[in-house]
C-alpha cells in the first residue's frame, strides 16, 4: 500500500527516526541542525556509544544513548522501534558518515517504516561523494560497492562482475588489505585511472591519482596507514564485451598488430602502447606485454 509520508506535518502518535551523519574526521563538518536533532531527541542509537560520547561532549550534548550496532542490531533494533511507537524521537548515528552506508542502519530504518514511523534524513558528511568530487573522474554517473569481500577469490568475482560498469566506481578499504585489492583490481580491470583518497578532512588527508598499474607499484613500497576510499575509473565505452558487439576497430587485430599500431602509427613506445592497447582490450597491461614479447619471439624463431 502506499504510504505518503509527510516528514514536518503535526506530530502523530508516532515518532521520528532521524538518520544523523557526523563528521568523517573534521569535527567542524558537523551541521547545526544535526546538533540540534541530537540535543532533541529522546534518545541516540550509536554504533560505538565509547566513539559517539566523545562527539558528543565536544558539542556539550547530553542527550541518553543506546548500542546499535552490526552484532546487535535484530534486538536493539526492536527496542527502538518499540519507542517510536510510543511517540519518541530516535536519533541513529554511526562513529563517522552517513549511518547505513557500508554502516549499520538499513534494518533499523526498514524496520521503523514497517511500523509506519516517520524517518527523516539529514544531509552531511560522507567520505564517498567526498572522495568522488575530489577524484578528477566523471561524477555524473557512479557506482557506490562500499567494502569488497576479504577473501580473494571471492573479491576477484566481484571486480569481475563489475568489469564492463561504465559508470566511476567507488570502494572503501581499509590499510591492511590494500595492496592486495589493488593488485586484483588491476589483474581484472587492466589499467585504469584511480584516485587513492586517504584520512579524508583529517589532518593528513592525501590524494594519489594516477593509473592502476602506478597505484600497484606504490603500494609495493609505501608505508600505508588510514582508511581509503578508491575511485576507480569506469569500462571505456562499456567494456570489452560490449566494444565487441560494437565493432572496435582493433577487433581483427592480434595483440602484436594491435601494439604495432600505436608504435608506427602514433610513436609511441612499446611500453606505452601495450598500456594502450591493455586499456582498449581492457586487459592487464602485463598480460598485453606479455603476450605481445612472447608471440615476437616467435616470430622470430620462425
Amino acid at each position: 500500500m502506499l504510504w505518503h509520508q509527510k516528514s514536518f506535518a503535526d506530530r502523530d502518535k508516532q515518532g521520528t527516526l532521524y538518520i544523523v551523519p557526523t563528521p568523517i574526521g573534521n569535527l567542524d563538518d558537523m551541521t547545526f541542525r544535526a546538533v540540534r536533532i541530537l540535543r532533541e531527541a529522546d534518545v541516540i542509537a550509536a554504533e560505538d556509544t565509547r566513539q559517539t560520547k566523545k562527539l558528543l561532549s565536544h558539542f556539550d550534548i547530553h542527550t541518553p544513548l543506546v548500542s546499535y550496532h552490526e552484532h546487535n542490531k535484530y534486538a536493539s533494533g526492536r527496542q527502538l522501534v518499540e519507542w517510536l511507537k510510543e511517540g519518541k524521537t530516535v536519533a541513529l548515528v554511526s562513529d563517522a558518515g552517513m549511518p547505513g552506508i557500508s554502516d549499520p542502519g538499513y534494518e533499523l530504518v526498514a524496520a521503523a517504516l514497517d511500523e509506519r514511523c516517520r524517518v527523516v534524513p539529514l544531509p552531511g558528511a560522507n567520505a564517498a561523494v567526498t572522495a568522488l568530487v575530489a577524484s578528477g573522474l566523471p561524477t555524473e554517473r557512479f557506482l557506490f560497492v562500499g567494502f569488497l569481500d576479504r577473501s580473494k577469490k571471492e573479491k576477484r568475482e566481484q571486480l569481475l562482475s563489475l568489469k564492463t560498469a561504465r559508470e566511476t566506481l567507488i570502494f572503501y578499504e581499509a590499510p591492511h588489505r590494500l595492496k592486495e585489492t589493488l593488485a586484483v583490481m588491476y589483474d581484472v580491470f587492466g589499467e585504469r585511472r584511480i584516485a587513492l583518497c586517504r584520512e579524508l578532512t583529517k589532518r593528513f588527508e592525501e590524494f594519489i591519482r594516477g593509473d592502476l598499474s602506478e597505484a600497484v607499484a606504490w603500494a609495493e613500497t609505501a608505508d600505508i596507514r588510514g582508511e581509503f576510499c578508491l575511485i576507480v575509473e569506469g569500462a571505456r565505452g562499456g567494456g570489452h564485451e560490449a566494444m565487441q558487439e560494437e565493432g572496435a576497430w582493433w577487433q581483427p587485430l592480434s595483440i602484436v598488430e594491435h601494439v604495432d599500431y600505436y608504435v608506427q602509427e602514433q610513436g609511441l613506445s612499446v611500453k606505452e602502447a601495450a598500456k594502450q592497447a591493455a586499456a582498449d582490450r581492457h586487459m592487464s597491461k602485463r598480460d598485453v606485454y606479455q603476450q605481445y614479447h612472447q608471440q615476437q619471439e616467435k616470430k622470430e624463431f620462425l
